[in-house]
């Protein structure tokens, strides 16, 4: 049967995955309220489109952090590929490559910085969680700078794991053949979590849950690689980014598996945007499913837009074709909305575009 949208690639990846691995990477924290409002939340968000435009021509090229891309949707950081595919982050970073954007590679990855380097042909940035052993994170910081990484991403909305109760009904731990490779060579706990522990006790044992706005000076020393910040959803915190030197912002509630509750990503978006002021460029994920989400974030302020969950799909349904699959799905449907909408470039998108549903 063809996969016509994002829904089928989730269903096809049902059908082929272990059901723990799956509701690893379908749940969320607590009641998932905050998943549901992610994809929920753009339907609050109306397109307003302009009529009698030239749309003979429909133009997605981007610019992120000054590197070109060939459209405004990106691979975002999400850990275990190898749970959906054998080929993992590997096969994502090439589909990235093949459709002229790029990919966010996990510091949980199951493919290391080095083996996915060697693999990519676009552009990639390196998601980055801070160890409580700071020599780990500084280590993680080299190896990505020499391996070709163009950018640091640092997660700042997991000082602890949220209570995710899928996992901790179905006792989620990775299976025996794998590991989070970028700590194979380490002989500490880092590389993987005991079969009587869990990956929040992982968390809660490694992760630097005392990390502050310092963390952020550290870091831009250890580098001259951007350095964004990921998990922002306020204007406070938009601010302080931007005033400690962010390069760029990723609005984000970490799909819903941090803290239930929180606004949906793209609600939060634009008091981000507007607190920024132009002084980093901001992004956001959550919720995206169709072309037409994609074309609202642009509109409340977002320059490019990261996908997590939609492109597991495609890998466990398809491997890297299933990725660029999905990814060619986006575009085209981008592309549709746009000239529909009478928006015939990425730099056409405004405010304007969009507007807010009076609420019934």
């Amino acid at each position: 049967m063809a996969r016509v949208n994002i829904r089928d690639f989730e269903d096809a990846a049902r059908e082929r995955m272990e059901r723990t691995a799956f509701e690893y990477y379908a749940g969320a924290a607590c009641d998932e309220r905050t998943l549901a409002a992610n994809g929920d939340a753009f339907s609050r968000i109306l397109i307003r489109p302009r009529v009698l435009v030239d749309v003979s021509r429909i133009d997605l090229a981007t610019r992120v952090l000054g590197q070109s891309l060939a459209m405004p949707i990106m691979l975002a950081p999400t850990a275990f590929n190898r749970l959906a595919h054998p080929d993992g982050e590997c096969a994502a970073a090439r589909a990235a490559g093949s459709a002229g954007t790029l990919m966010v590679a996990s510091t949980l990855s199951t493919c290391s910085l080095e083996e996915i380097a060697a693999v990519a042909t676009g552009p990639l940035w390196f998601q980055l969680y801070v160890y409580k052993d700071r020599e780990v994170t500084r280590d993680l910081v080299a190896r990505a700078e020499q391996a070709g990484f163009r950018a640091l991403v640092l997660t700042v909305d997991t000082p602890l794991l949220g209570r995710r109760e899928r996992d901790v009904r179905n006792r989620f731990a990775l299976p025996a053949h794998l590991m989070m490779a970028n700590f194979a060579a380490l002989t500490t706990d880092a590389s993987r979590w005991g079969e009587q522990s869990s990956f929040s006790a992982y968390v809660h044992d490694l992760f630097d849950a005392s990390l502050t706005w310092e963390a952020v000076a550290w870091l831009r020393s250890l580098t001259s690689l951007p350095v964004l910040l990921k998990g922002i959803l306020t204007a406070e915190d938009a601010r302080l980014a931007a005033d400690h030197g962010a390069d760029g912002i990723i609005v984000s509630n970490h799909g819903g598996r941090q803290l239930d509750g929180t606004p949906p990503s793209i609600l939060a978006l634009p008091e981000v945007a507007e607190a920024v002021e132009g002084r980093a460029e901001v992004f956001m994920d959550g919720g995206i499913r169709r072309g037409t989400d994609v074309l609202k974030a642009l509109a409340l302020g977002a320059r490019g837009i990261l996908i997590g969950r939609a492109y597991l799909w495609g890998l466990a349904a398809d491997g890297e074709s299933g990725v660029t699959a999905v990814l060619s799905l986006l575009r085209d449907e981008l592309r549709l909305a746009m000239a529909l909408a009478g928006r015939p470039t990425i730099a056409s998108i405004d405010r304007t575009a969009v507007a807010f549903a009076e609420r019934g």
